[in-house]
C-alpha cells in the first residue's frame, strides 16, 4: 500500500477530509478539515500510531528497526484553525507539485 492511499484510508476512517495533501520523501504536508469532537494532537497521535502500525505490518524489515523506538518525528508541525487564508495553503501545497505529475487528486506525491 502507497503512504498516499494510507493517509486517504486513514482520514477516511476518523471523518477527516484532505483538502489538499503532500507526500514528500522525508515529510507530509496536509490541509484538513476535521470534526470538532477532535483535537489536533489526538488525530495525530491517531495518524502516526496507525500508519505506523500497518506500514510494520506490511513491511517487516522496519519493524526489525523501529522496534522500541519512534517511526515517525515526535510532534508535529504547525497548523491554523483559520488565521490564514485557505488559498494561501492551497497554494503552498500546490507548489510542491513536480510538473511532470497531471494527477490533480488531492495528495500530491512529491518527487
Amino acid at each position: 500500500m502507497r503512504c498516499r492511499s494510507l493517509l486517504i484510508q486513514v482520514c477516511d476512517v476518523e471523518d477527516v477530509q484532505i483538502l489538499k495533501g503532500v507526500v514528500s520523501k522525508d515529510h507530509v504536508h496536509m490541509h484538513i478539515e476535521y470534526p470538532p469532537k477532535l483535537s489536533v494532537s489526538d488525530w495525530v497521535k491517531r495518524l502516526k500510531g496507525r500508519t505506523s502500525r500497518i506500514l510494520q505490518q506490511g513491511f517487516p524489515e522496519l519493524k526489525k528497526r523501529y522496534w522500541g523506538r519512534h517511526f515517525w518525528a515526535i510532534g508535529y508541525g504547525g497548523w491554523s484553525t483559520g488565521s490564514i487564508m485557505d488559498e494561501m495553503v492551497q497554494e503552498y501545497l500546490e507548489h510542491h507539485r513536480n510538473p511532470s505529475n497531471k494527477d490533480d487528486g488531492n495528495m500530491i506525491l512529491e518527487q
